[in-house]
């Protein structure tokens, strides 16, 4: 009977494993601003249960996640960008899709104001 509920979970973990939304690869977006639109490509990698990348936009080129999460659809990272010397801080929290990544970046330095973005898979 043990082996059967062993069996039973094994099979319950992989079907939710499945289901999770698989982020890797690249996904373009725009993101419209009060100061224009930034145009950002997302490059998203995920081993060994750990989301890592790069951000890389027409305003501030290249940068690495961190602090990447995914749990389900749901995904969330930050990135760390300098401007004029001082360091600030991006925060993404959003939900992946098959082709589509629906994300709220919020700048805490800027009294927590918000963007929505839509990403699209590109790779």
């Amino acid at each position: 009977m043990k082996w059967l509920l062993a069996l039973i979970a094994v099979f319950a973990f992989t079907a939710l494993t499945a289901l999770a939304a698989d982020p890797t690869g690249s996904w373009k977006a725009n993101i419209d601003t009060p100061n224009g639109a930034i145009e950002a490509t997302f490059t998203f990698k995920v081993e060994a249960g750990k989301l890592s990348g790069t951000v890389n936009s027409s305003m501030g080129g290249e940068a690495p996640i961190s602090e990447g999460k995914l749990d389900g659809d749901n995904i969330s990272f930050a990135v760390v960008r300098k401007m004029n010397d001082q360091e600030f801080r991006l925060n993404y929290k959003g939900s992946v899709g098959e082709k589509e990544m629906k994300l709220t970046l919020t700048i805490p330095s800027m009294g927590d104001q918000s963007f929505e973005i839509l990403a699209k898979k590109v790779s």
